[in-house]
């Protein structure tokens, strides 16, 4: 849970996991910060891979990834069947979800059908720290843009909508993300909200945006809002620089 109770998101652009030439891949300063707002010094933290259809080989990754932090690590996989009888209850005593990119349109179906989106909602009001990073930082908004369909990105609308906002990620390393949200959000398909660069993290308390982090001095995040001319103008947002690992 949260050290100060209140719902939070750390909705992650990209970057939640760095590239590690002795263990793979090892946690970025985001995925540090998102554990450092439960308060624990060995949180719980479970992770979800239903957007890469729960394979063995990224679950095996993701553990060995998590094992370079102090955490209790858990996962919970749909795929052949929930690996967790009561996923409510395994949830709800959780310091911390997080989640994996890939399919966002594929993660979203599932969560819906097994009822993973009503707890998740639950959680997060009881105080569990919600993260992830790409189609685990996108799900948790309205909507934004995805290649869930295809190499050319299309509209994405129906989002969990905890937080009341359209979301873009990877904004500075996929040319198509850019122009689409500002589209999007300028043509009233979405609404207006927040977008991160690779390794820019976004900071959610409640439903309030209180800040970017970040741990690449030249990165950023931006608020997309519609110019009432039916287009969109974008702010830029400087991050809070994390200190390097």
């Amino acid at each position: 849970m949260s050290t100060d109770g209140q719902p939070h998101i750390v909705a992650i652009g990209g970057g939640s996991f760095i590239p590690d030439d002795r263990y793979g891949m090892s946690p970025s300063p985001l995925l540090r910060y998102a554990a450092d707002l439960t308060g624990q010094d060995r949180p719980r933290i479970c992770f979800l891979t239903t957007a890469l259809g729960d394979g063995a080989e990224h679950i095996g990754r993701a553990y060995s990834a998590f094992a370079r932090m102090e955490a209790e690590v858990s996962h919970l996989a749909l795929f052949p069947m929930p690996n967790i009888a009561d996923m409510r209850s395994h949830l709800l005593t959780q310091d911390m979800v997080y989640v994996f990119g890939g399919s966002v349109a594929n993660l979203l179906a599932l969560w819906r059908l097994h009822g993973l989106d009503e707890i998740l909602r639950e959680a997060w009001r009881e105080g569990v720290v919600l993260s992830g990073q790409s189609a685990g930082a996108l799900c948790w908004h309205v909507g934004g843009n995805t290649d869930s369909y295809g190499p050319r990105l299309r509209p994405l609308a129906d989002g969990l909508g905890l937080l009341p906002y359209s979301c873009g990620v990877h904004y500075d390393s996929d040319p198509q993300r850019r122009p689409l949200l500002q589209q999007l959000v300028g043509e009233g398909a979405l609404p207006g909200g927040y977008a991160a660069d690779e390794g820019v993290g976004l900071h959610y308390v409640g439903t309030e945006f209180v800040q970017a982090i970040s741990y690449i001095k030249e990165a950023g995040a931006y608020r997309v809002e519609p110019d009432g001319a039916g287009s969109a103008k974008e702010h830029r947002i400087t991050p809070r620089l994390l200190a390097a690992l």
